[in-house]
């Protein structure tokens, strides 16, 4: 059976990345997506940088491909706190330049196979300014049409979903002309019924009663971890064992059936992904 967890972050500098991925392996699990998030050591101050730490992730993925059986994909992208910290170094004008610019090579990276995804993309997930705030949803629209002109999904990092910003995100995708199946709300709880998430796909994060709520109301979801990969914060968000352990385990009780299983980890995917993904 296959199962995928959709949102893993491997730190190649500190984590165990992919001994970590081992462990996957052990519990079952058979595909992962590597969403790209910022390195500490690399400081992001020009596009080349954004470069360097797109590749290093990429090179992750590769590797993972390389040493395990397991089939590893990436997304890559600036990750939307990213804009505050160009803004403090060269104004908003130039932020937003340059968070566009990345965003151009994120779809350039999909279309040259390297990332199956532009992501994880959006705002950031705490308050902040109205300056900050208003850029950042200019900069998801512009992701969201670039990610309609390279054919892919878009992975969306915000404050915690909820119908009314799905519904926002939703209107977003409607006006860039991109597919509302094209849309990954990361970290997601349980908002499965149409009228919750009006057409995005959502990523629920895999704790036990997030997966049997989100089954109670049907199967259209993917599932992940957002582990972290990080001593300093060991297993954190998740471990990365869970989903196939989660999955299994459901099945076993009795609670998920094989079908339900497939859709979720293999049909589900392959609606928003495309046929990038096998």
């Amino acid at each position: 059976m296959p199962i995928l967890d959709n949102h893993i972050h491997l730190e190649p500098f500190r984590g165990r990345n992919v001994d970590a991925v081992r462990d996957f392996e052990r519990q079952g699990g058979t595909h992962l997506i590597i969403s790209h998030l910022p390195y500490e050591e690399i400081s992001t101050k020009e596009l080349s940088d954004f470069k360097r730490a797109f590749d290093l992730t990429v090179s992750m993925k590769d590797r993972v491909n390389k040493e395990t059986h397991v089939k590893a994909y990436a997304t890559v992208g600036p990750y939307p706190v990213q804009l505050m910290d160009l803004e403090k170094l060269f104004g908003l004008d130039r932020a937003k330049e340059l968070m566009f610019r990345a965003l151009e090579m994120s779809a350039d990276y999909v279309r040259e196979n390297k990332a199956l995804a532009i992501g994880e993309v959006g705002r950031p997930h705490f308050p902040v300014s109205t300056e900050i705030w208003n850029a950042s949803n200019e900069l998801m629209l512009l992701a969201m049409a670039l990610a309609k002109e390279a054919q892919c999904a878009i992975v969306l990092h915000t404050e915690h979903a909820t119908p009314d910003n799905m519904r926002e995100f939703a209107s977003m995708a409607e006006k860039a002309g991109l597919d509302r199946d094209k849309v990954v709300k990361h970290y997601s709880p349980p908002l499965i019924h149409p009228k919750e998430n009006f057409g995005l796909m959502p990523s629920v994060l895999a704790g036990k009663e997030a997966v049997k709520e989100a089954l109670g109301k049907g199967t259209r979801f993917l599932l992940e971890t957002d582990f972290l990969d990080d001593p300093r914060r060991p297993g954190a968000v998740l471990s990365i064992a869970t989903v196939p352990k989660r999955t299994n385990a459901l099945m076993q009780q009795g609670l998920m059936t094989e079908e339900q299983a497939y859709k979720i980890h293999v049909e589900n995917p392959k609606t928003t992904y495309g046929s990038a993904f096998e």
